[in-house]
């Protein structure tokens, strides 16, 4: 009977068992070569002769990944700081707030959102040049304060699932509009919120083009995402601590996202309930 039931729900999970091993293989793979010899790395074989926890260590001897996970730190921390103060009173007043152009201005941030970033790359360059700030992450970190239309959207769309009575009701108890944004929406949208700001976290920690084209060839101002790519150019025959040193550049996201799960995926299933 318990052989039928288990046959049963792999029949019924066959897809998505099948779906998570194609996600799960890579990971392995890369986990498995990081603790084998520079010799069996390039073999066939795919289970370690030796595991040689030392791999870790060495990759803090090539490389200084301490000043790019405190780069990537300092990067990933304060854009998401900067988007979730800049963002949220936005998002208030496009799904709260009733006045004129509102739909208009909601246009503005899907279009916003639709802008690939190669497409200003160049005249935002030489912006952040004449303001002598490039070579360091300023001119990342910076435009944050200005808010992100994704977050914009996200929280938007999470913000429209609170009914509009809540807010009435805390007027009628003395809250102006930042007081009821404050101390009623911003309380219940805490899944959304973290849905946001988890987004912003990882998209910043995975950025590659931004950090490569201001910090190019600044070493200290470098992240872990474009000190990796170095570390692989310099060491590309030791492949063993490549993928020690990409285990370690994924390990503080997968930490992350274990850890704020739950939240993640319930703001990012309500986000999707209204239009």
């Amino acid at each position: 009977m318990n052989r039928h039931r288990t046959l049963h729900w792999i029949a019924v999970h066959s897809l998505g068992l099948a779906l998570g091993a194609m996600f799960l293989l890579p990971l392995v793979f890369v986990l498995l070569t990081a603790f084998m010899s520079d010799e069996q790395a390039l073999t066939a074989e795919l289970w370690p002769r030796d595991w040689r926890w030392e791999n870790f260590a060495e990759v803090f001897v090539r490389a200084p990944m301490l000043s790019y996970l405190g780069n990537s730190l300092l990067y990933s921390g304060l854009a998401t700081a900067f988007m979730l103060v800049s963002s949220v009173p936005v998002a208030y007043a496009l799904s709260k707030l009733r006045w004129r152009g509102r739909n208009a201005a909601f246009l503005l941030v899907i279009a916003a959102m639709m802008l690939p970033p190669q497409v200003t790359a160049v005249p935002l360059y030489i912006l952040w040049a004449r303001f002598e700030l490039t070579g360091s992450l300023w001119p990342l970190i910076i435009p944050h304060l200005f808010g992100d239309a994704f977050s914009i959207f996200l929280l938007r769309q999470f913000f429209l699932t609170i009914p509009r009575s809540y807010v009435d009701a805390a007027k009628v108890d003395g809250c102006g509009e930042l007081g009821a944004m404050l101390r009623v929406v911003v309380p219940m949208a805490r899944p959304g919120i973290a849905a946001a700001a988890m987004f912003c976290f990882l998209y910043t920690w995975n950025d590659f083009f931004g950090p490569l084209l201001y910090t190019g060839e600044n070493e200290s101002s470098w992240p872990l995402s474009v000190g990796l790519a170095s570390f692989r150019g310099m060491h590309h025959v030791e492949w063993n601590l490549t993928m020690a040193a990409t285990v370690l550049v994924m390990l503080p996201v997968v930490v992350l996202f274990l850890v704020a799960q739950r939240a993640f995926v319930r703001g990012i299933t309500f986000t999707g309930v209204k239009g």
